[in-house]
């Protein structure tokens, strides 16, 4: 079956894949740490730096003004991204971990009345987790009192309804959740989970960081109260990110930076903060980086998040297969179709050994723990080479890669 996508078209959009890598053409194969930014991205961030650059919400001259709009414009975009409906707000940040501090801390924090989390609660998170989803979280049962319920999948990497369904009590008032696991490509079914949960009155908490720009539901559509993402997973600038939420739960949530432009009145004594999404924003945003992220959500728009999926996971299942062949490679969560990564390991070879040799065959993939470490001690395979993909991989790439762990392999063993 053909790839829907014509990636050689679309790479004229990323010059920084032109480049050679060790005398070899530059393979990028690590779309799950951050994704390269396209061409029509670079041109918006340069057009505000060079003709808008301003600090907004703060002055009367033009371009003070054209930057609120182009800010509170890609606010607008964003929301419309993820199908946020009336109900919701979106806050930016920095990226997922800041969107998910903000929420974590914010459950806690403002004193006794006010906290969300209090002693005797129990919040779950999972085993799947990308840290920044779990050690906020950590923190919170600490600080709160309350306790933290850390859910083990499988022994193929799964969490089931029936695992959650066990840990729900009534005094459960926070799942936090990733859509996808960026350290095996396991795609929890977290329309479910977050059902189960907010149906015994929990808040609900979804990463969507590796899913957001791919073909997943519309927010409006979950029962999902916080969902965070990051720029530089859709193509987007580093640096760059939002949480999304309803309304009524992000109101819920203490400041996490308390100063300029989150208050509405303050005097020597005391300050009143300002509404949404204000309140949640304190001090001079990434303007610049708010617009690239939006002009980021028009270009995956343009291409089609389905025809984007479609041709990302037709280079997954060559992936799977080809390393599958090789003697001694097991592959985590081979059964996870719909997922942009594959991870490995290789019997008796570190993966830092396999992934120096792929980078002299200029073939770009990331190895370790990628901040899950949990994951990879509970199925006790120890650290992985994980490749990730993107719309402008190609299956020569892939293959690619296969000869380069096949030739590593023959070296290393």
């Amino acid at each position: 079956m053909a790839s829907p996508l014509l990636p050689p078209t679309l790479r004229a959009q990323f010059p920084i894949l032109a480049q050679t890598i060790h005398g070899q053409p530059l393979a990028y194969l690590d779309n799950a740490a951050t994704t390269q930014t396209p061409l029509a991205v670079q041109q918006v961030l340069q057009q505000f730096e060079q003709h808008d650059r301003a600090n907004i919400h703060r002055g009367v001259h033009s371009l003070s003004q054209r930057a609120t709009d182009a800010f509170d414009s890609a606010r607008a975009t964003l929301k419309a991204f993820v199908g946020a409906g009336q109900q919701h707000e979106l806050v930016f940040t920095s990226g997922t971990t800041e969107a998910l501090n903000l929420v974590a801390w914010g459950l806690w924090a403002g004193g006794p009345g006010h906290a969300w989390l209090r002693p005797g609660d129990r919040i779950i998170s999972t085993a799947l987790e990308h840290h920044a989803n779990l050690v906020p979280w950590q923190h919170a049962a600490r600080m709160s009192g309350a306790e933290l319920v850390v859910l083990r999948p499988d022994a193929a990497g799964r969490i089931t309804e029936a695992t959650l369904a066990a840990a729900l009590t009534p005094h459960t008032r926070v799942l936090a959740l990733t859509a996808t696991a960026n350290a095996s490509g396991e795609r929890p079914p977290y329309e479910a989970l977050l059902a189960q949960a907010q149906a015994v009155g929990a808040l609900t908490v979804l990463d969507a960081a590796q899913a957001v720009a791919h073909a997943m539901p519309a927010l409006a559509d979950l029962a999902c109260d916080f969902m965070a993402f990051s720029g530089h997973k859709m193509y987007g600038p580093m640096g760059t990110g939002a949480l999304v939420g309803r309304r009524a739960a992000l109101e819920r949530l203490y400041p996490l930076r308390l100063g300029g432009d989150m208050v509405e009145d303050v005097s020597c004594e005391r300050a009143l903060y300002a509404g949404l999404p204000a309140r949640l924003e304190g001090g001079t945003p990434n303007v610049a980086g708010a617009v690239g992220l939006a002009a980021a959500a028009d270009f995956i728009t343009g291409i089609g998040r389905s025809s984007i999926d479609a041709h990302i996971h037709h280079l997954r299942a060559q992936a799977v297969a080809g390393l599958q062949a090789l003697g001694g490679v097991t592959v985590l969560a081979p059964h996870a179709v719909d997922a942009a990564l594959v991870s490995f390991v290789v019997q008796d070879v570190h993966p830092h050994d396999i992934g120096t040799l792929l980078d002299e065959r200029g073939i770009a993939v990331r190895t370790g723990h990628h901040c899950a470490q949990p994951l990879h001690d509970h199925l006790g395979l120890g650290p992985t080479t994980r490749a990730s993909f993107a719309l402008y991989n190609t299956p020569d790439e892939v293959q690619r890669l296969l000869d380069g762990v096949a030739h590593a392999l023959k070296v290393l063993r």
